[in-house]
């Protein structure tokens, strides 16, 4: 078993607009990438539960050719609304980076 960090190359998140976020994981190898999806870690569910939201509303893309996985989910606030946390949606990431994956 092995945390996200230890086998993805870059973990970030960004706004994607002023009502989302976006957060992007890449591996530094098309095979490490391929393992890590067979290995169900980064299912849409699992990360929509990470995260406190509906399924429904966490947008999972696979990027074969990049060798990354992009997610999409809505801000619970707008970027610099009062209640918002993270003006730049630069520190969504963090629940990924401690993420258990199971690979060979």
């Amino acid at each position: 078993m092995k945390k996200l960090y230890e086998v993805a190359r870059l973990i970030r998140s960004k706004n994607a607009g002023p009502f989302c976020i976006t957060m992007d994981i890449i591996f530094p190898s098309h095979e490490l990438y391929e393992k890590v999806l067979e290995s169900g870690a980064l299912d849409g569910g699992r990360i929509a539960g990470l995260y406190g939201i509906d399924e429904k509303d966490m947008k999972r893309y696979e990027l074969p050719l990049a060798n990354a996985v992009k997610f999409s989910m809505p801000r619970k606030y707008p970027a610099g609304d009062f209640m918002d946390e993270d003006l730049y949606g630069c520190q969504y990431h963090r629940p990924l980076v401690l993420l258990d994956v199971q690979i060979d």
